[in-house]
């Protein structure tokens, strides 16, 4: 016999940052977690919210210290693009599962009007009841796997809100009649139920045939990279593709401190200062402008949250050339 061939050891490294990647179809997100983790040779890795093997899109990855901020990511509303076979529903909600029940589609089911009225009906705030199909737990398992074994469990309605929602007959060259949905919703809503809703609304049942997150808390599909493009890239032009962990607190208050306010924010010491009330803000040092960590403010005083080590934002600063320490990592 043949002996096998020897596993490569791969020589882990501190990588701090957010690699936006475009996930592929039938890929998990961890298993796209662990593919792009493996190319950057990082040590510490999470992703930003679950997408399924048959969805694509925007998949926000961190790395290192911007793993201490992912829950906004997690938090944020996200906008997806589905495709909606009409007058079939199967029992998974996609096109992978067993076919249900058929049913001829209305006449008028694709009329402006018909849409029209099915989409105010799905705007705003509404309580879902999550598919057996999903990764969600109970009673320490996950919902697929009481489906696999042909087992239906109870599952509580979950409060979730569409923004915006748009509704067209799809341009599909399947002779199927099917819709287009674009939807802007917030965190724990399941596209593949909401297609099934319209579908039942529609008279005539559904179940998605295509599922892309287009965008997730303002990031879109043009600053991202596929895990195909990534691994033929050298290592200094994957290191490239990584943005700032500040990327993640894009849009909160920016409070810079001097480096003894800093030293004293990074020991996890209450500061006192001008600023208005925020529930979130972003701390930096002055000199140079490096992330400290993330806080919020009551009545002048900003309150640590969650806070780089000094070893991070030691080795942040080294892997960025411009940068040069001034100081705000021996201040105690």
């Amino acid at each position: 016999m043949t002996a096998p061939a020897p596993r490569i050891r791969v020589q882990r490294r501190p990588v701090h940052g957010v690699l936006l990647i475009d996930k592929p179809l039938g890929l998990s997100s961890n298993q796209a977690l662990q593919k792009a983790k493996w190319l950057l040779r990082a040590e510490k890795a999470g992703h930003t919210g679950t997408l399924d093997p048959l969805a694509t899109g925007v998949l926000p990855l961190c790395f290192g210290a911007a793993t201490k901020f992912s829950q906004l990511q997690l938090d944020a509303p996200k906008t997806y693009h589905a495709v909606a076979r009409l007058g079939v529903t199967t029992s998974t909600g996609d096109a992978e599962g067993d076919v249900l029940a058929e049913r001829p589609v209305p006449a008028d089911a694709l009329s402006p009007e018909r849409l029209a009225a099915v989409q105010r009906q799905f705007t705003g705030p509404m309580a879902q009841v999550p598919p057996m199909h999903s990764a969600l737990k109970k009673d320490g398992r996950a919902l697929y796997e009481y489906a696999r074994a042909g087992i239906e469990v109870e599952r509580a309605p979950r409060n979730v809100e569409i923004f915006e929602l748009n509704l067209a007959p799809a341009q599909d060259t399947s002779a199927h009649p099917a819709i287009n949905i674009v939807v802007k919703c917030s965190k724990g809503t399941y596209i593949r139920t909401l297609g099934e809703d319209i579908g039942a609304a529609l008279g005539c049942g559904a179940h998605l045939t295509f599922l892309r997150r287009i965008e997730t808390g303002g990031l879109g599909l043009a600053d991202c990279v596929t895990l195909e493009a990534l691994e033929a890239m050298d290592e200094d032009a994957r290191l490239a593709c990584l943005a700032p962990a500040e990327l993640l607190l894009a849009g909160q208050p920016r409070i810079e401190l001097d480096a003894y306010e800093a030293g004293r924010f990074l020991s996890g010491l209450r500061r006192r200062g001008a600023w208005p009330d925020a529930p979130e803000v972003a701390v930096f040092g002055q000199a140079p402008a490096a992330l400290l960590g993330a806080g919020h403010v009551v009545a002048g005083e900003l309150i640590p949250d969650r806070l780089l080590s000094p070893i991070e934002i030691e080795q942040i600063l080294k892997s960025t050339p411009s940068a040069a320490n001034a100081g705000i990592l021996e201040t105690t």
